[in-house]
């Protein structure tokens, strides 16, 4: 009895043994398979079963799957459990050379950083040209520190947006009572049934949250015409918000699901089905993470493709509609690493912030900020302090127009499972900024122009202008600065600035009206005695801003033209025209403007004005087109004949050409001339020019 129970029990564990193998054996393929198009979920799902199902005594395997099964967990932010897949790995003595370093990376997602020390330092002692460890075990060593110091920032979930799984790469649109905040959660309520195979939970959906009359948040609403059953999420938009940018991961059951940037076009206040969008004809790497320069010319982006300097880089696609001619970079090892770079978002006044966990820090991803020098190029890099960074992973940041505060997501505060929350952040304001507008003097704006901002502390920046003609930038205080607008077709129109050093928020608000090159230009309170040729001294101060935009462009010449009314003879009042345009050009010349760049003419009342649209807002008796002849002004009641003969009676400009001192006799080439700076002034040189068509 006893032999045969014994016989039937090695049976038994050999039928169970058989049968663990062959569902071990099961499970890896399984796990094979997922990872292969990185299901990671329900890769690590599988190797924990095939792990569990692996015998004791084969330490090998059980090392093997243990190392797997941490790999996958890492990949989709499970911190803790990955951490103890590789302390199996550890304890089975497996022996891939990354084990000690991914280990550590975990240990630091945990807050670790004892452990996290030594388990960098053994792995560098077999591998010390690697970087990211370097780094990594830098990160260690300084970041208990780092926490303990702090820093000015506030940090506080923002629990409004958050719900029971990941919320996270929130983004602001607009200001004040239009403010919106877009954002991508995996909440239970999104589209679709299924958990995604990639991090065990339903895709990614992307809401908004408006405000009410008040300026409260109200609660965030799914966007219906965006979402799918597939995963959406991490969006930007177009400067003119009308254009949203958004990633979109596909759903296939065998094959890999290569993430995408896909628009959405805006009508009123609802959104087109998202489009994709064909930045490159690489159909198998990862293209996702859009951020649009404030400018609105480069599209910024995470990519896989080859080519980077790591996992994951940066790059950015010139946005044009000719796909041929597009130019498509990589950032650089200025900005990427051999680790990965994530999430990019800008400020608006061009500052690049991002994610990264290849260079050192608190844990995971840390977030940097970038600025580049206009003129080399250069990218500046710097890590955010805590508790803006933490333990988690810490990414896509974004900013309430110019001030200091905003939202990012984090993985802080979720127990090493990976799930991300939207945080608040806001740092004290003693904000000075800039407010600038571009546009023509008719009143257009000009979002085709550049300015240029150098100030007395090294500063030298290209802002961009928004589509109403706009730029804003902060300034530091006890700084002087000089801004030049500039557009094809117009002349540069330059400002001043000195910044105050004061202890409260200001806003200092720059205008930049650009002369046209092609149609005259009218000069304003310019002033000669009756009857006289003679120039009033009080006409001093726009001639003087007529010379200074001379010598801001000093490669123009100018025919300085004078009008008089009607009224007197004809021929007396040519000669008396041409007598005050010789004035004004003998005054410029004193001020020192060459006299072969000035060329004055004298037209009587042979050329009376036409009205144009900016004369309708102060006479809107008259009609846009209309000549100020004689017969046109007798029509008019007397009060109004006086306002339209002295309209007509008026000194203006007309550009003759842009290539003065360009070129010798010969067609050469010439040294370009130097120019007298013009003096400091806190109004714009041009502020008394208007068009005249």
């Amino acid at each position: 009895m006893n032999v045969h129970f014994s016989s039937l029990s090695l049976l038994g564990v050999a039928l169970w043994f058989c049968a663990s193998c062959d569902s071990a054996e099961k499970s890896l393929h399984r796990a094979e398979q997922a990872l292969r198009i990185g299901e990671y979920a329900e890769a690590a799902d599988a190797y924990k079963t095939a792990y569990r199902l692996t015998p004791a005594t084969n330490k090998t395997e059980r090392g093997r799957i243990a190392f797997l099964m941490g790999e996958c967990y890492r990949r989709y932010g499970y911190s803790a459990r990955a951490l103890a897949a590789y302390r199996n790995a550890v304890r089975f003595k497996y022996a891939d050379s990354t084990l000690l370093r991914e280990a550590g990376a975990m240990m630091l997602l945990n807050g670790d950083y004892k452990n996290a020390t030594t388990a960098f330092k053994d792995y560098l002692a077999a591998h010390p040209e690697d970087q990211i460890a370097q780094r990594a075990l830098e990160g260690a060593q300084n970041a208990s520190a780092l926490r303990t110091k702090g820093s000015l920032y506030t940090v506080k979930p923002a629990t409004l947006f958050n719900n029971n799984r990941s919320d996270y790469a929130p983004v602001l649109l607009n200001e004040g009572k239009d403010r919106q905040l877009y954002f991508t959660t995996t909440r239970t309520a999104t589209q679709g049934n299924q958990l995604s195979g990639i991090t065990g939970l339903k895709n990614g959906d992307i809401y908004v949250a408006n405000v009410d009359e008040k300026g409260n948040w109200k609660r965030p609403e799914a966007i219906s015409a965006v979402n799918t059953a597939d995963d959406e999420g991490a969006v930007c938009f177009s400067p003119d918000g009308k254009t949203m940018y958004l990633t979109v991961c596909p759903t296939h059951p065998q094959y890999p699901r290569p993430a995408r940037i896909y628009t959405s076009a805006r009508a009123d206040a609802s959104w087109s089905k998202p489009q994709p969008l064909e930045l490159l004809s690489d159909t198998l790497s990862n293209m996702a993470h859009p951020a649009i320069s404030p400018d609105g010319r480069w599209l910024y982006f995470v990519s896989d493709m080859p080519g980077g300097e790591g996992e994951t880089d940066l790059w950015r696609a010139e946005l044009k509609e000719n796909k041929a001619g597009r130019i498509v970079e990589n950032l650089g090892p200025q900005i990427n690493t051999p680790g990965r770079e994530m999430f990019p978002t800008f400020r608006p006044d061009g500052t690049l912030y991002f994610s990264s966990d290849g260079r050192g820090g608190m844990g995971g991803l840390d977030l940097f900020r970038a600025t580049q020098d206009t003129i080399s190029g250069r990218w500046t890099v710097e890590t955010l302090p805590p508790p803006i960074n933490s333990q988690g992973n810490d990414f896509g940041m974004t900013f309430d127009g110019l001030h200091n505060r905003g939202y990012f997501a984090s993985s802080r505060s979720t127990g090493g499972r990976g799930w991300d929350k939207i945080y608040e952040f806001s740092y004290p304001e003693n904000l000075l900024t800039v407010k600038g507008w571009v546009y023509e003097q008719d009143g257009y704006e000009l979002p085709a122009a550049q300015v240029q901002m150098i100030g007395s502390d090294g500063t030298n920046l290209k802002l961009p202008v928004k589509p109403d003609g706009s730029f804003e930038q902060a300034v530091s205080p006890g700084v002087d600065y000089v801004f030049l607008a500039s557009c094809r077709g117009y002349l540069n129109a330059p400002n001043r600035l000195h910044a105050d050093s004061i202890d409260e928020a200001h806003q200092y608000v720059l205008q930049f009206p650009l002369p046209s090159m092609n149609i005259p230009v009218l000069v304003r309170n310019v002033f000669y005695a009756f009857d006289s040729a003679e120039i009033s001294p009080e006409s001093s101060t726009a001639l003087d801003r007529l010379a200074n935009l001379l010598k801001e462009n000093p490669h123009i010449t100018i025919e300085l033209a004078a009008h008089t009314d009607y009224r007197g003879a004809d021929a007396y009042n040519l000669q008396l025209s041409q007598r005050r345009a010789e004035s004004v050009v003998r005054y410029l010349t004193a001020k020192g403007i060459a006299a072969d760049r000035l060329s004055p003419k004298g037209y009587g009342e042979a050329a009376p004005k036409i009205v144009n649209k900016k004369l309708l807002e102060t006479h809107p008796y008259l009609h846009e087109g209309d000549t100020l002849s004689e017969a046109y002004i007798l029509r008019l009641t007397p009060e109004q004949q006086d306002a339209c003969n002295a309209l007509n009676r008026r000194t203006e400009f007309r550009v003759l050409r842009t290539t003065y001192g360009l070129y010798d006799k010969k067609g050469n080439p010439a040294p370009t001339p130097k120019t007298t700076p013009a003096s400091p002034a806190q109004k714009r040189d041009a502020e008394d020019l208007e068009y005249v068509d």
